[in-house]
């Protein structure tokens, strides 16, 4: 999605958001649904400054500022050890809502394929993680924003495979291993939570070195919604080291003690799965033939990963 304002525009909206900023410079910042911008002013302070593009952005924003309005609560009363973007001021548009303006977090994005074992980084990520999936499930509830149970949810991922199924890119090994788990109710009992729902390393600002540093803030709520905690597990255990993604889930289960869920890693490995089956969906339904392209050669990796790790052990 192209810029519909510029970052100068945006700019001129954060002074009209927050009394006495003085913009210095301003530069794009990526975003998917809506207009953004890195601002800083002339006290050397950083603000991000996002508008809706349309109407459909701007309900998506509100219902977005209104989580983050409600995190940052739950960031001061201490029960998230890191913070969020927090909304501190508005511009009202003539159009579309209006932009919201908030302070950006200090910190850089984790790199999970840098980061060691043990003690440090990885044990902050698990409590985060652990935090996280512990709020008060009305933090979310009480905003409108989506909500499943297990067999709901079950449901609507079996619906997602029939329908990269139909697509006819899918190998047949890998939908009769989507099947098999989605139709074994054992591994759908979970307790939902909340669930931040675009969990990847480009959201997760850290701060320090591996063995001492710490997760600071999490960006991206638009997602967020009550259901399988497994999906914000999924990415870390796909792209970090065996050992790595081991000391992240021990510091995620002492954090959320007492929690029986035996199927929770299991089906965090299906929504790493799944999650290339999404990809190909939204390929197929933007007619992008490069990202279907990069989706069937993904699947066929992923076959090929499967094979290797399922086949029976050579003997003698």
């Amino acid at each position: 999605m192209g810029m519909h304002r510029s970052p100068v525009a945006l700019a001129a909206l954060a002074t009209v958001a927050v009394p006495g900023l003085d913009p210095f410079d301003a530069t794009e910042l990526p975003d998917d649904e809506h207009d953004a911008a890195l601002v800083v002013d002339s006290q050397r302070r950083r603000w991000v400054v996002r508008a809706p593009v349309d109407g459909a952005s701007g309900a998506s924003l509100e219902r977005e500022t209104a989580l983050l309005e409600a995190l940052t609560a739950q960031v001061a009363e201490g029960r998230l050890p890191f913070r969020v973007p927090a909304p501190v001021g508005f511009a009202p548009l003539t159009d579309s809502g209006r932009a919201v303006v908030h302070e950006q977090i200090p910190g850089q994005t984790v790199d999970l394929e840098r980061l060691p074992p043990g003690p440090g980084l990885a044990t902050s990520l698990g409590a985060a993680l652990g935090a996280l999936h512990e709020l008060p499930v009305s933090v979310v509830e009480r905003l409108g924003l989506p909500t499943y149970g297990p067999d709901e949810y079950r449901r609507r991922r079996q619906a997602e495979v029939d329908e990269a199924a139909r697509t006819g890119h899918v190998p047949a090994s890998l939908l009769a291993r989507w099947e098999e788990r989605l139709e074994d109710v054992s591994w759908w009992r979970f307790r939902p939570t909340v669930v931040h729902g675009d969990m990847v390393a480009e959201r997760v600002l850290v701060s320090g070195g591996p063995d001492d540093g710490a997760v600071v803030g999490i960006l991206g709520w638009g997602s967020a919604h009550v259901a399988d905690p497994a999906d914000d597990l999924a990415w870390f255990m796909v792209a970090a080291a065996a050992e790595t993604a081991a000391s992240v889930l021990e510091a995620y289960l002492r954090r959320r003690a007492g929690l029986s869920d035996p199927h929770l890693t299991d089906r965090a490995a299906l929504a790493g799965e799944l999650a290339v089956a999404r990809w190909l969906l939204y390929g197929v339904s933007t007619r992008n033939d490069d990202i279907v392209a990069d989706a069937v050669g993904m699947l066929t990796d992923l076959e090929a990963q499967i094979q290797v790790e399922t086949a029976p052990a050579a003997v003698g």
